[in-house]
């Protein structure tokens, strides 16, 4: 119930901010919060609970840890607020957004390893097998697993406005460092599944291919946003 709370919550707020932005928003990126705040829930509401099935909790972990923030982040929520806030709190959000932790935060070399460390602590110790005893720390590896991943997607897609930017060769070798980290664990899980867990090979098989179709989508999202940056230049460079 808690998660289809802060779910409704989460798409009213993105919905009330396109009707007090100062600018058309497109339908398509208010479509993609909602459906990934939709999968967030799903997740958090059904298969990530599943702390026994390997099989379920890890289709969770897809939807939570990958597909939901692949939509928010391209929902581009940081340019909505500050397009539909007042001018002067557009400004402190912007001047928060240039403070040391968050500019950190939003670097890939930083925002993909702590993604990925998470899931290593999460799978590769003792920490899985005890979220089925405490519904607290379950919640709180939910809400890391959020967030840790749309950090992630944040700095490598780069699709809101962020101070020193890293460039494309980085965020791409970024992305590709840490499917590379995911699918490593997603082996070490097939060949030493946690213990008290049933489906752990399906489950390692479906972290893996998910999160390979998942990561290649990601790439495709990242070389269009390359391309199309790269033909605007172009097209602004030619002799009216």
């Amino acid at each position: 119930m808690t998660a289809v709370v802060l779910a409704l919550l989460a798409a009213g707020a993105y919905v009330g901010a396109t009707w007090r932005c100062r600018s058309p928003w497109p339908l398509a990126r208010t479509a993609s919060w909602l459906a990934g705040v939709a999968a967030a829930a799903v997740a958090v509401a059904g298969p990530m609970g599943a702390h026994g099935d390997l099989r379920a909790h890890m289709a969770g972990h897809l939807l939570l840890g990958m597909a939901a923030p692949l939509l928010l982040v391209l929902a581009a929520p940081v340019t909505l607020a500050l397009r539909a806030l007042p001018p002067a709190e557009a400004r402190r959000l912007a001047r928060l957004l240039r403070t040391a932790p968050l500019r950190w935060l939003a670097d890939p070399l930083v925002a993909v390893p702590l993604n990925a460390a998470g899931l290593w602590l999460l799978y590769g110790t003792g920490l899985h097998g005890a979220l089925a005893h405490s519904p607290v720390l379950s919640a709180g590896v939910s809400a890391h697993v959020l967030v840790a991943g749309y950090l992630a997607t944040a700095s490598v897609l780069a699709v809101d406005p962020a101070p020193h930017r890293r460039g494309v060769g980085v965020r791409a070798l970024a992305l590709a460092g840490g499917a590379a980290a995911h699918d490593v664990l997603a082996k070490v899980l097939y060949a030493h599944p946690p213990a008290g867990t049933v489906g752990a090979e399906e489950g390692a098989r479906l972290m893996y291919d998910g999160g390979t179709v998942l990561t290649l989508l990601t790439a495709a999202v990242l070389w269009r946003r390359w391309y199309t940056s790269r033909e605007a230049v172009r097209a602004a460079a030619q002799p009216a």
